[in-house]
C-alpha cells in the first residue's frame, strides 16, 4: 500500500486549525500550533490561497478559510440533514429558554430558516420555516456572516435606527462574534425584539448553520440591553451538541 502524502496531511491540518480557531490566524501562530517551519507553512498557505481554500487579510496579513472551501462545506451538508440533526436539540432549547428557536443557513446572501420551534406560551406566533432574513440585522445572520468569506454586501438595508449598516462598524461586531463564539441583536431587525445565536459546525469545523433564540427584549436582556448569560449558555450548549452530531470534533 502506498504511504500518505505529507503535504496533503499538512494542508489538511492547516485547514482544521483555521476552522477551529477564533477567526483569522497569523503565519507564526499556525506554524507554532502545528510545529512546522514557517517556510513550509507559508508555502502550503500560498498554495491553498491560489485554489481559494484560504484567504489572507490585506491589512493584518492573517489567514482565514476561503470561499471555495466554505462552498464545498455547505454543498456537502444537505439542508434537510441540518434540520434533521438539529430537531432533537431545538425543542429542549425552547423549553429551557422559554423563547422561540430558529435554525438557519445561508441561501443567496440571506438567512434561510430551516426549522422553527414556537415559544412555549399561548401568544400568537407564525411559522417562519422557509423565511429569508437579512444577514447583517439578525443574530443568526451575524453568526453566518462572521464565518463567511467575502464579508457583508456594500449596500446594507436599514430596518430600524439600530440596524448596523456601516461596513466598518459591522466588521468590528463580526470580529466580536468570532472571538466570543456567539452573536446577538437588539432592536436591529424588529423593534422590541432581541435574539442570541451560535454557530453550528460540520465535519472539519466548518460553520454550516446557526441556531438561536428570539423574543421580547425584556425577556432576553438585562437593564443594559445585554443578553442574559444563562440564555447565551443554553444557545451555545445546543449549538455544540448539534455540531457534535454533524461530525465536528471541537
Amino acid at each position: 500500500m502506498p504511504g500518505t502524502v505529507q503535504a496533503i496531511e499538512r494542508a489538511a491540518a492547516i485547514l482544521r486549525t483555521l476552522a477551529g480557531g477564533p477567526g483569522r490566524l497569523g503565519l507564526s501562530e499556525i506554524a507554532r500550533t502545528l510545529d512546522l517551519a514557517k517556510g513550509t507553512t507559508h508555502g502550503i498557505l500560498r498554495t491553498l490561497q491560489l485554489v481559494g481554500f484560504v484567504e489572507q487579510d490585506r491589512v493584518s496579513g492573517q489567514y482565514q478559510l476561503g470561499g471555495a472551501l466554505l462552498h464545498l462545506g455547505t454543498s456537502f451538508l444537505d439542508i434537510n440533514e441540518l434540520r434533521s440533526r438539529s430537531i432533537n436539540w431545538a425543542d429542549p432549547l425552547a423549553a429551557r429558554s422559554g423563547q422561540a428557536v430558529r435554525i438557519g443557513t445561508v441561501l443567496e446572501g440571506q438567512v434561510l430558516v430551516v426549522h422553527h420551534v414556537f415559544r412555549p406560551d399561548d401568544t400568537f406566533q407564525t411559522l417562519d420555516v422557509g423565511a429569508l432574513l437579512p444577514l447583517h440585522a439578525t443574530a443568526l445572520g451575524k453568526v453566518l456572516l462572521a464565518y463567511r468569506a467575502g464579508g457583508p454586501a456594500a449596500d446594507l438595508e436599514t430596518f430600524t435606527r439600530r440596524t448596523l449598516t456601516d461596513p466598518r462598524t459591522l466588521a468590528v461586531a463580526l470580529d466580536g462574534v468570532r472571538e466570543s463564539g456567539w452573536a446577538f441583536e437588539v432592536d436591529e431587525f424588529l423593534i422590541g425584539q432581541a435574539a442570541v445565536a451560535a454557530p453550528i459546525r460540520g465535519y472539519g469545523g466548518l460553520v454550516v448553520g446557526a441556531i438561536g433564540i428570539s423574543g421580547p427584549v425584556e425577556r432576553l436582556c438585562d437593564s443594559h440591553y445585554r443578553p442574559l448569560p444563562r440564555l447565551v449558555t443554553y444557545v451555545r450548549d445546543a449549538a455544540r451538541a448539534i455540531s457534535r452530531d454533524l461530525g465536528a470534533t471541537r
